[in-house]
């Protein structure tokens, strides 16, 4: 239990670092577009696949690959469930105020 609930807290540290940094850039951005507004949102996506990728499929994907395709599933569906609490916390979190 413990390496997915890290995982999962390690997606809403990224999460949220992104969220933060972007924040505090945001008086500073350009209001005009220009073309490299697009190309950073692109290539932030990009990024962000690649590391939520890491995070949420690399051990289920080694153990599927050791012929361990039950705990892999588990350990993936873990890890989603516990980003999951994460999710409704947030959420439970805005609608209160918090």
């Amino acid at each position: 239990m413990k390496k997915p609930f890290l995982r999962a807290l390690s997606a809403v540290a990224y999460i949220t670092a992104i969220v933060l940094i972007i924040s505090s850039f945001e008086s500073r951005l350009p209001k005009e577009d220009t073309l490299l507004a697009p190309i950073l949102m692109l290539s932030l996506l990009v990024f962000s696949v690649a590391v939520m990728g890491f995070l949420f499929f690399f051990d289920p994907l080694r153990l599927y690959i050791d012929n361990q395709k039950k705990e892999a599933v588990h350990f993936f569906l873990k890890t989603i469930g516990i980003l999951a609490i994460f999710i409704i916390i947030f959420v439970l979190g805005l609608f209160l105020g918090f």
